[in-house]
């Protein structure tokens, strides 16, 4: 290929991801966590006495720890070695070996490719986890910044995409903060519940450790602790897995991808909701001033980013059905039918979701809320929603006024779907309200004054009166749930790159 543009690259690469969620998941990070890995476990064989030199551990350190890790040359002599070996994991043995060929010999000593390969996916998968958090964070804190701002203007509610009892747009903006927050809590969860596979050699059994440390269990245990210690930087040994086969099991891919399901269709619904107020003038997502909504109609201000949210949520709630077909199908102790999936499914994942939130930060940031046209949408409708409040009027007064509440109920129910009517058929205001008046049933009720004193007419449309705890609910959320995010990852945000959609 002569050129860049003569061969296929992933739009997740070249339109979508972070460069952060990029590097997660690029080659040089992956091989130079498996090198980590090894310097670990050679650490702590030393460490138990084990045929291991200071002097070959101080070079595998000197090659793993230098500035930018694993070097281009490496990476050729890798793919090299790969060619003729056909096994990833021994080639970079070779190559790793070469770098520093007195500790040659013991790099690798007792270990089974997936003891490399399964620790460094948990140690990425946590990384980019780590970073998707971040961001939905993130997102449910721009999305209560809105909410903040909008959490007492009253708009239509819907239901069936039907108009419903109003509510304010704060507060539908803190019930997509809220969806959201409920996968952040999951996402936090798993990490929490996060383990290595450990040292277990090539059937889960430990056997090749055993025979290496003379048949001693307690210091296999020692071993894999020391290990798993020097990997974590920590003083105390991380989690790892009770039980596994030569993989960590595989079901535990399912927990993950089914959690980035989750948030992504959680960003889905709320693209799809925006979309959809775009579309009766009340919300606009941001728009540059020389961005082009449509080649055709010079006007139009498509939500183009909302919609590409969709697009790449879509494809992540796909991508969780391989990881239940990965794990139902590993046979015994392992196959090897999971390897080329999963080095699709797992990063894919990951970077399509990471684009998802930059797009809805960058949405929900610069949400535009067209307060005049909310105003109007929700008032050409309430005449509807005050049926309620005079049907309880009614009520209270039937036997006063010699009806009940299903006969009231069926007067107003004629009359709404008649000025309905008058609005569909022939493009006319809403005028429920004065037919309303005019019946002789409420008429003779009003004549008494009963009516009149139950139900101000002519306070019967304002909007305030019929959005419950609309604000309340905004701001006990805000209160409880965004002020706390805030505080709690101000550091981490504060170090955040700030990613616009790429193009």
């Amino acid at each position: 290929m002569s050129s860049p543009y003569d061969t296929y690259a992933s739009p997740l690469a070249s339109r979508n991801a972070s460069p952060q969620m990029l590097r997660l998941w690029s080659p040089r990070h992956k091989f130079n966590t498996w090198r980590r890995i090894w310097l670990a476990v050679a650490q702590a064989q030393h460490e138990l006495g084990l045929p291991v030199t200071k002097e070959q551990v101080d070079e595998l350190r000197a090659v793993v720890k230098r500035p930018g890790g694993i070097t281009d040359a490496e990476l050729h002599a890798a793919e090299k070695y790969e060619r003729e070996l056909r096994h990833d994991v021994m080639a970079h043995v070779h190559a790793l070996g070469d770098s520093c060929p007195k500790a040659k010999g013991i790099v690798h000593l007792g270990m089974t490719s997936q003891d490399v390969v399964c620790n460094a996916d948990a140690m990425i998968i946590d990384g980019a986890l780590a970073a998707l958090h971040t961001k939905l964070v993130r997102s449910i804190l721009s999305l209560g910044d809105r909410a903040a701002a909008t959490r007492a203007l009253p708009t239509l509610g819907f239901t069936h995409y039907q108009p419903a009892q109003p509510i304010t747009v704060g507060r539908r903006c803190a019930g997509w903060a809220y969806e959201l927050h409920l996968c952040e809590q999951r996402i936090a969860d798993n990490r929490a519940r996060a383990a290595f596979r450990g040292l277990k050699g090539a059937t889960g059994t430990q056997a090749s450790f055993l025979a290496l440390l003379g048949g001693q269990s307690h210091r296999v245990d020692q071993l894999e602790a020391l290990a798993l210690r020097h990997l974590s930087d920590t003083d105390r040994a991380p989690a790892k897995h009770t039980l596994s086969g030569q993989t960590y099991p595989r079901v535990v891919d399912t927990f993950i991808l089914a959690d980035l399901a989750s948030v992504a269709s959680v960003l889905h619904k709320i693209a799809t909701d925006i979309r959809l107020l775009c579309n009766r003038k009340e919300l606009d997502e941001p728009f540059e001033d020389k961005q082009i909504g449509s080649s055709a109609m010079p006007y139009k201000r498509n939500p183009m980013r909302c919609e590409r949210i969709c697009g790449l949520a879509r494809f992540v709630m796909n991508l969780v059905g391989n990881a239940y077909d990965t794990a139902a199908t590993q046979w015994l102790e392992r196959t090897l039918d999971d390897s080329s999936n999963r080095r699709l499914s797992l990063p894919e994942a990951f970077l399509a979701l990471d684009g998802c939130l930059d797009l809805m930060h960058n949405v929900a940031s610069g949400l535009i809320v067209h307060e005049a046209t909310v105003r109007k949408n929700l008032l050409a409708e309430l005449p509807f929603m005050a049926t309620e409040n005079i049907l309880m009027a009614c009520v209270k007064l039937a036997p006063a006024g010699g009806g009940d509440r299903q006969h009231y109920h069926e007067v107003i129910r004629q009359h709404a779907q008649a000025a309905g009517l008058r609005v569909k058929s022939e493009g006319l205001d809403n005028d429920l309200l004065e037919r309303l008046k005019a019946d002789p049933y409420f008429q003779s009720i009003a004549r008494g004054g009963k009516l009149t004193a139950e139900l101000d007419w002519d306070g019967v449309m304002d909007p305030v009166q019929y959005i419950g705890r609309s604000v309340e609910q905004t701001e006990r959320f805000i209160k409880e749930v965004v002020d706390p995010l805030r505080t709690q990852y101000a550091g981490t945000l504060a170090g955040l790159e700030d990613n616009a959609p790429r193009v």
